[in-house]
């Protein structure tokens, strides 16, 4: 009784699709009738010439024709029944205006990027989702303002390679599904406000004041240092002194040629014993 049941429901459903399939067998051959009838004509109409970077996705009364995306080449179809898509394979560009973004540590900032994507699978571009490209656009806007959201300022700052890969991933998660390849994102400016940057040049500023007041303080503690080793060593052979002092007279008389008078010390008189 099962095996009757499963064949008549089986009769029922091969009944319920001859009308369908009638109709596009008679489609087909009035179809072809023309196409004979108005030769060469017709030719205008049914052959269409694919480059090396487009394929063609071909829907026969609704359906989609047999063997897939078509192309490079030559492509036929028929008038009247048959729908072609094209589908460029290249890669795009699409630049994201600047976004108005509020990051985590509550700061307003300005956003742009650019997107670079390409149409793996036509087929999926055609049939899983009514425009590819405007709805690859779309996501691009709306990922850059949810990522972007949770990052703080200095991190956006400095890390914009990290962040340009996280929304890469994201974007190629989702439009893997739609036949679409994104294959490369960047952060192409990150803009403050104008207070904003008043306030971080001013503090950057202060820094770099504060950090040359130290190494100016390291200077001349360092310099004080020397000086007393340099008394010390003097102060212990009286004749390094004398010397020093005629170095000094040496390297005056040299930089002018006017005459400089200078106490002679008394103690040049002196034989050491």
């Amino acid at each position: 009784m099962e095996h009757i049941q499963a064949q008549d429901n089986r009769h029922i459903k091969t009944t319920e699709n001859d009308p369908p399939k009638l109709i596009e067998q008679i489609c087909f051959i009035i179809s072809m009738l023309l196409v004979v009838l108005t030769f060469p004509l017709s030719m205008i109409f049914c052959l269409t010439v694919l480059p090396e970077y487009e394929r063609a996705v071909i829907l026969r009364l609704g359906r989609l024709k047999k063997g897939g995306a078509r192309g490079p080449g030559l492509v036929f179809i028929l008038p009247c029944i048959d729908t072609l898509y094209r589908v460029d394979l290249r890669t795009s560009s699409y630049h994201v205006a600047p976004q108005e973004i509020l990051t985590k540590d509550s700061v307003t900032i300005y956003v742009d990027a650019v997107i670079y994507y390409r149409m793996k699978e036509p087929l999926k571009a055609v049939i899983q989702i009514a425009a590819a490209e405007e709805s690859t656009k779309l996501l691009s806007q709306t990922t850059l303002r949810k990522v972007t959201g949770t990052k703080m300022l200095m991190e956006m700052l400095s890390e914009k390679e990290s962040l340009s890969i996280d929304i890469e991933h994201i974007l190629d998660e989702i439009t893997d599904r739609w036949g679409v390849k994104v294959e490369r994102v960047e952060i192409k400016d990150v803009r403050l406000p104008l207070e904003l940057q008043r306030a971080m040049a001013a503090e950057a500023e202060a820094t770099r004041e504060a950090k040359a007041k130290i190494v100016a303080a390291e200077g001349e503690l360092n310099a004080a240092r020397f000086l007393k080793e340099a008394s010390d060593v003097m102060s212990q052979n009286p004749i390094s002194l004398q010397l020093r002092y005629l170095q000094t007279l040496a390297s005056i008389s040299q930089e002018r040629n006017s005459t400089t008078v200078f106490p002679f010390p008394i103690d040049f008189l002196q034989v050491p014993k």
